[in-house]
Parts: structure tokens; C-alpha cells; sequence
């Protein structure tokens, strides 16, 4: 005959057990979800960036053209003031 006996806390653990493991599982899928929505703003924040560098370089080149140029530049100081319209 042997002689076993229930552990009365097993159930009870093994339950919490699986109720954590859930738990972190789905903690998990969270963060990986706040990842790629972060990922995907920081892609989107460098494009514009990107965009913006472009932008500024244009004005500065058409609004401030450098001393050194050889090529006169046509005024075009009504583009780069306030409108008076």
C-alpha cells in the first residue's frame, strides 16, 4: 500500500500559477503592440524630419543666398516678407 497524500495547496498554486503566466503573456503582447506603434511614430517623425531639412534648406538657399556665388540671384525679397495681400 502506498502511502501518498494530496498536497491541498497544489490546485490552489497551480492556478495562481497559470493566472500569472497569463498575465505576463498578455503583458507581453502589450508592450510588443506599444513597440511597433512606437517604432511606426519614430519612422514617421524621421520622414518628416527628413521633410522639414529639405524645407529649411530651400528657404535658406532662396531667401539667403550665399556671398560666395558667383551667379547673381534675382530679387526675390516680395517671396520671402509677409504678404500684403
Amino acid at each position: 500500500m502506498l502511502n501518498w497524500r494530496r498536497d491541498p495547496g497544489y490546485e490552489r498554486r497551480m492556478l495562481h500559477y497559470e493566472l500569472r503566466r497569463t498575465q505576463h503573456e498578455q503583458r507581453m503582447q502589450r508592450l510588443k503592440n506599444e513597440i511597433e506603434q512606437i517604432e511606426k511614430e519614430t519612422e514617421q517623425l524621421r520622414r518628416e524630419n527628413v521633410r522639414e531639412k529639405a524645407l529649411i534648406d530651400l528657404i535658406r538657399q532662396r531667401c539667403f543666398p550665399s556671398e560666395s556665388s558667383s551667379i547673381p540671384q534675382p530679387s526675390i525679397e516680395s517671396d520671402c516678407g509677409p504678404s500684403l495681400r
